[in-house]
C-alpha cells in the first residue's frame, strides 16, 4: 500500500439521508491514500449511501467531509466537477447505456471533462479498455452482447477514463461467478499498484474482501461500527460483526490484536 501523510478522504461526523429517513449520524472514517476499504455491512445498514455521499454524488445532511485535500461544502458548483473529475465510480449493474458500444461509453466521461478530440479520445478509451482486460473486439460491441464479467470490466474502463486518483466501487462482484469475481479482484490489486489508486468498495462478498481489502468499514446501527483489517474483524466480540463473520466458512487468519 502506498503510503501519504495525508487521507484521502476525512469524514467527520456525518449524517447521511435516505429520501426523509436518516440513515447514518456522527459517523467519522478516514480513507488513507493507497489503501483498499471495503464497507460491508447487513442489509439496511446505507452501504450505498455511505459511497454516493463520500464519492460527492450526494452531500451529506450534517457533518464535514473532505475529499482529495477539498472541502465539499465549500467548493462551488466548477470546482465541485473539476474534483468529480479526479473521481471513478463502477455501479453495482455497470450503468453502460445499452445504445451505445462499449467503447463510445469509455469515451463519454472523456467527452464531457476533456477537450480532446474524438480520435484522441477513442484512443485514450481503448489504452482504458486494454487496462480492464478486455480485448480490442470488445470495443464495438453493445452492452446486451457482452457477459457479466465483461460489462464489469468495461464499466471498470470507463471509471479509469480520466485517470482517477480515487476509485469506487459498488459491489463489484455482484452477479459474478466465483472464477470471474477473482479474476476481477486480481485485476484490481494490479490496477491499485499500477495507478496508485485509492479504492472504496462497498461489498458483502467476503471472498472478495479477503482477497483484496487492506481494512473493512463495519456499517450497523446507523454508524460505524468498526474499522480494522478483516482479520481483527472476524475475531471481533461485538455481536452484529461476530453474526456477519459467522456465516462464512472462510478462515480470515490471525488478527494483529486478538480480543481477550
Amino acid at each position: 500500500m502506498t503510503e501519504s501523510t495525508a487521507p484521502v478522504i476525512e469524514a467527520e461526523s456525518l449524517a447521511t439521508l435516505a429520501g426523509e429517513r436518516v440513515l447514518h449520524h456522527d459517523l467519522s472514517l478516514t480513507v488513507r491514500s493507497g489503501e483498499v476499504l471495503a464497507v460491508v455491512g447487513g442489509s439496511g445498514s446505507g452501504k450505498s449511501v455511505l459511497l454516493r455521499t463520500l464519492s460527492l454524488l450526494q452531500a451529506p445532511a450534517a457533518g464535514r467531509l473532505t475529499v482529495l485535500g477539498q472541502d465539499a461544502a465549500q467548493l462551488g458548483a466548477a470546482a465541485l466537477r473539476a474534483l468529480r473529475g479526479r473521481i471513478g465510480i463502477l455501479f453495482q449493474q455497470g450503468a453502460l447505456f445499452t445504445g451505445l458500444s462499449v467503447l463510445d461509453n469509455v469515451c463519454l466521461p472523456l467527452a464531457e471533462y476533456t477537450g480532446l478530440s474524438v480520435q484522441n479520445r477513442r484512443e485514450l478509451a481503448m489504452l482504458r479498455l486494454g487496462l480492464a482486460g478486455l480485448p480490442a473486439d470488445a470495443a464495438g460491441k453493445f452492452p446486451g452482447e457482452l457477459s457479466g464479467g465483461m460489462i464489469k470490466r468495461a464499466a471498470l474502463a470507463r471509471a479509469l477514463a480520466l485517470d482517477p486518483e480515487l476509485l469506487f466501487l459498488d459491489e463489484p462482484s455482484a452477479g459474478l461467478d466465483p472464477v470471474t469475481a477473482a479474476g476481477l479482484d486480481e485485476l484490481l490489486k494490479d490496477l491499485r499498484e499500477l495507478l496508485g489508486l485509492t479504492v472504496v468498495m462497498v461489498t458483502h462478498d467476503l471472498d472478495s474482501i479477503a482477497r483484496v481489502s487492506d481494512r473493512v468499514a463495519f456499517l450497523g446501527r446507523g454508524g460505524l461500527l468498526a474499522v480494522a483489517p478483516v482479520a481483527e474483524l472476524a475475531a471481533s466480540q461485538e455481536p452484529e460483526i461476530r453474526a456477519y463473520f459467522a456465516a462464512s466458512p472462510r478462515d480470515f487468519g490471525e488478527p494483529a490484536c486478538r480480543p481477550a
